[in-house]
């Protein structure tokens, strides 16, 4: 049976000790931290107003690289929700707006600017710059945020760094994950543990039906 050990642990990085486990199975839990494991990015902007001298598909691009916080409880991928819906519902989609000017001076606007629908769903940080406006400028959108996985795109990555480290002993791996911010790291080892077993038992279920 595998053995897990924390070793160290903060909301953004953790240190496991796994014992009693094959490589590849420690190694695609590291894989899966990466690619698998959901998190909330913005995927769709609608800019009403940009008298920015920044291109809107620039505008676009940054707001969908800046993480947001995630609740996996509360909302589900919009392939697998009930809305069947390409634009999403409030069980899949969060919408953020941005409404900014400049009036007398050079002003740069940031990711604490953004209000979201959904108060816990939010940048994890205030002071991620997205634009600056000279004035009399002004940028005003519309941007919604759905859940996605690290294989899709890297924006919806929910750590940045994933590190699989033999310890010399046999079947006996470290595993430090790295999160962006989005979700504690603890969520993230679970909920890569979790999905991986989950792949796991589904393909044995496959398999044994092909007998």
């Amino acid at each position: 049976m595998v053995s897990v050990e924390i070793l160290e642990e903060d909301p953004i990085t953790i240190r496991v000790l796994l014992k009693d486990v094959e490589g590849t199975y420690a190694n695609a839990i590291r894989r899966f931290a990466i690619s698998e494991v959901p998190c909330m990015a913005i995927d769709d902007v609608v800019i009403l107003e940009n008298s920015s001298v920044v291109y809107d598909e620039l505008v676009a691009h940054r707001l969908g690289l800046m993480p947001l916080r995630t609740d996996l409880q509360r909302y589900r991928l919009r392939e697998v929700c009930d809305c069947n819906s390409p634009l999403g519902c409030n069980k899949c989609t969060v919408l953020l707006v941005l409404d900014s000017e400049a009036i007398d001076r050079i002003k740069t606007v940031y990711s604490g600017e953004v209000v979201s629908e959904d108060p816990f769903v939010r940048p994890i940080s205030d002071s991620i710059p997205i634009v600056d406006l000279a004035p009399g400028q002004k940028i005003k959108l519309e941007a919604y945020a759905k859940l996605g996985r690290g294989k899709e795109h890297a924006k919806w990555q929910p750590s940045t760094v994933s590190i699989l480290k033999e310890t010399g002993k046999k079947d006996e791996f470290l595993l430090e994950i790295e999160s962006v911010g989005s979700l504690p790291a603890r969520e993230i080892f679970l909920k890569a543990t979790e999905l991986l077993n989950e792949r796991l038992s589904n393909f044995a279920t496959f398999s044994g039906g092909l007998k």
